[in-house]
């Protein structure tokens, strides 16, 4: 008998909805066209393609016209950042906003143009992992080609104000972009009228399939093309496109929005309970923001252990959770996101990242619960910091 699982690393990825499974199917099989032929195969999965842009558009309030598929956020980040720093670059702007825990996909393409002689600032964030506003005024004018914040944190969850900071960007003619990988299908998003003028989505962070995601791009934004050689996707971003990947994306948004405010309201009851009772172990903190929070998402440092030890022992007992981002989980570096917040290395090394959905249940959430003290408990008793820790109370 396979053992029973627990999976509280959705922000990682998710499982493929039997709602998106369904839609795809069809073009895994007699609809298998290339969209870009003529013929009647080739129109059909260029249909298909079309009504997940329409339903993608529809989702996140915006023209199907402005909606750009491609293969991840990742590459959505790259194209949004470098196509608006080159274009900034013609126009004198030469000047790059962000802040300093993005993801890496945001963080290294910012350090790849500043070896391209582009100025990058890094906007600090507060304890609670917000981003300090009197800084972000400070640094934004005239002289930049794009600020690129993200819409909420993939590691502790941290909403942004990111109103506030689209409508100054659309005061001082600068464009604004937001990695929303974690936000949509979690958080309303109505691009039009937001100020955004760049938007960057996954669609395995809301039950569709891996390498499929979308780069929203506000009419009369102009961006140098992404890949030559092709007419896809109005000449952009060329390549024949992920047909069954983008149909199981867009009736997986369209999913995940109409049930959006009910699946909300069950994952923040189960996130309360959660982060209560993982509080109730001594010498543990909360990362990031109580309130401003993604629904589903809690981040906790246990002093005095290592968190790669706490999650192999997690994994032994069926629970499956992480320490940080999943591009980054190789690393043995504490994250850059919790140093950012004011951790120090030994406290950040026992950080524990755990990610609900709509599927979580309440008693698998009381198993975690009795899991998790056993085994910091465990791991503490054989731990000579946290022996120096308690050491230092008496």
């Amino acid at each position: 008998m396979a053992k029973q699982v627990i999976y509280l690393d959705n922000a990682a990825t998710t499982a493929v909805s039997k709602t998106a499974l369904e839609a795809m199917l069809p073009y895994l099989a007699e609809q298998y066209g290339n969209p870009s032929s003529v013929y009647s195969v080739g129109r059909e999965a260029k249909a298909g393609l079309e009504k997940a842009r329409e339903q993608m558009a529809k989702a996140l309030g915006c023209n199907p016209r402005e909606i750009y598929f491609c293969g991840c956020g990742s590459e959505a980040d790259n194209w949004a950042i470098k196509g608006a720093a080159y274009a900034g670059r013609k126009k004198g702007k030469t000047k790059i906003v962000t802040s300093c825990f993005e993801h890496h996909a945001v963080l290294h393409t910012c350090k790849a143009l500043e070896k391209e002689g582009f100025e990058v600032v890094y906007l600090p964030v507060d304890a609670e992992g917000i981003v300090c506003m009197d800084a972000f005024y400070e640094a934004v004018d005239e002289t930049c080609a794009v600020v690129s914040v993200m819409y909420a944190n993939n590691e502790i969850g941290t909403i942004q104000p990111i109103g506030e900071m689209a409508a100054y960007c659309k005061e001082k003619k600068v464009l604004f972009h937001t990695d929303a990988v974690q936000a949509v299908g979690h958080l309303p998003i109505h691009l039009q009228g937001s100020g955004i003028d760049l938007l960057s989505l996954s669609g395995h962070k809301f039950h569709a399939p891996k390498g499929v995601g979308a780069l929203y791009i506000r009419g009369g934004v102009l961006l140098p093309n992404l890949i030559e050689g092709g007419a896809q996707e109005r000449s952009r971003r060329a390549g024949t496109e992920n047909v069954a990947g983008i149909v199981g994306m867009g009736a997986a948004l369209t999913e995940a929005v109409a049930s959006m405010e009910e699946n909300s309201s069950k994952m923040k009851k189960l996130q309360d309970k959660l982060i209560d009772g993982l509080l109730q172990i001594e010498h543990t903190r909360l990362n990031g923001s109580r309130t401003k929070r993604l629904p589903g998402n809690a981040n906790v440092s246990f002093e005095g252990i290592e968190g790669e030890s706490l999650l192999l022992m997690l994994d032994m007992n069926g629970i499956c959770a992480s320490s940080g981002s999943a591009c980054t989980s190789g690393s043995l570096d504490p994250s850059h996101v919790l140093l950012s917040i004011g951790l120090t290395h030994e406290v950040a090394h026992g950080s524990l990242r755990l990610s609900l959905s709509e599927n979580t249940t309440e008693e698998e959430i009381d198993r975690v619960l009795e899991v998790v003290p056993q085994v910091v408990e465990r791991l503490r008793s054989m731990s000579p910091l946290w022996e120096k820790i308690k050491n230092s109370e008496n």
